[in-house]
């Protein structure tokens, strides 16, 4: 009897896992009903996220020592490119003042102590 209420339960919880691959799409889930405007939102925002993974890789990479400096430096320029013109034609970010003008963050102080935390550095 134990094997039966097993088996059962195992075939109700397949058939719960298996359903919403073997359906149809809901017309919610399909992209074919998306205006140009809201297709190409979706267009940048892949570009986005595609251009943001390269440069998480790209970074580990030079951080673990599997890059190095000068090929770092090649490289990083031009994904942080791809992902400031996807912020910007997103609205997500601000436009350069000039083009090619070169974007200025302030430094921490020489004799502030920072350490690492995940992706973000911040003072001890």
């Amino acid at each position: 009897m134990e094997t039966v209420l097993l088996v059962l339960v195992a075939l109700v919880a397949l058939a719960a896992v298996a359903l919403p691959l073997v359906r149809e799409p809901r017309a919610e889930d399909r992209l074919d009903h998306l205006t140009d405007e809201q297709r190409e939102r979706v267009r940048l925002r892949e570009e986005r996220d595609a251009a943001l993974s390269a440069l998480r890789e790209l970074e580990l990479d030079h951080r673990t020592g599997k890059i190095a400096d000068e090929d770092y430096a090649s490289l990083v320029g031009d994904l942080r490119r791809r992902v400031g013109a996807a912020l910007v034609a997103l609205g997500e970010g601000d436009a350069p003042a000039a083009a090619g003008a070169p974007q200025t963050i302030d430094a921490p102080a020489a004799d502030e102590e920072r350490t690492i935390t995940g992706d973000a550095t911040r003072p001890v």
